[in-house]
């Protein structure tokens, strides 16, 4: 009987530090990237703001989707102090996002990541669309991979907006 019930105690420790463990949101490193229009970025100095990053390619209709709901948030939001950053997929070839971006102009930043550099700081993305919330504190505390759902998004970009 002591010997389950050592078993049962070392068990359910090890499930709560697992859960604590498990519970915290993942930090995103402090990492430079420049965007098309050539400007240096850091996540460090987008702390105190809310931030999307949305990993996506010009081949995927998905992707294509989801730029007229980047779009009305940036409009709403973007004065508030939301950033949105949209990453490029390392198979997407630079001229395709350039070309793209000519026909298309996007307001918010976007940026090639041709090593893959923010893809495997984000969790080894692969997949598009793949799309994460930091809040001001550079934590991820929301991610979706596939079309996101505006009325999910919403309501937390809002709350880290009147926290501010």
């Amino acid at each position: 009987m002591k010997i389950t019930q050592r078993i049962f105690f070392a068990v359910t420790l090890l499930v709560l530090i697992a859960g604590v463990f498990f519970s915290q949101n993942k930090t995103i490193p402090n990492m430079t990237f420049t965007t098309l229009n050539g400007e240096q970025m850091s996540f460090e100095n987008l702390r105190g703001k809310p931030v999307v990053v949305t990993f996506w390619a010009t081949d995927c209709q998905s992707c294509l989707k989801e730029i007229p709901l980047w779009l009305d948030l940036y409009s709403r939001y973007h004065g508030q102090g939301l950033e949105i950053i949209a990453v490029t997929m390392y198979y997407d070839p630079p001229n395709h996002v350039i070309e793209f971006t000519k026909m298309r102009p996007l307001p918010y930043p976007i940026t090639l990541d041709i090593e893959a550099k923010l893809a495997n700081a984000f969790g080894g993305v692969k997949v598009t669309p793949t799309t994460f919330l930091l809040n001001p504190k550079g934590e991820i505390v929301w991610q979706k991979t596939g079309l996101f759902d505006l009325f999910e998004l919403q309501p937390q970009i809002e709350t880290f907006l009147k926290e501010k």
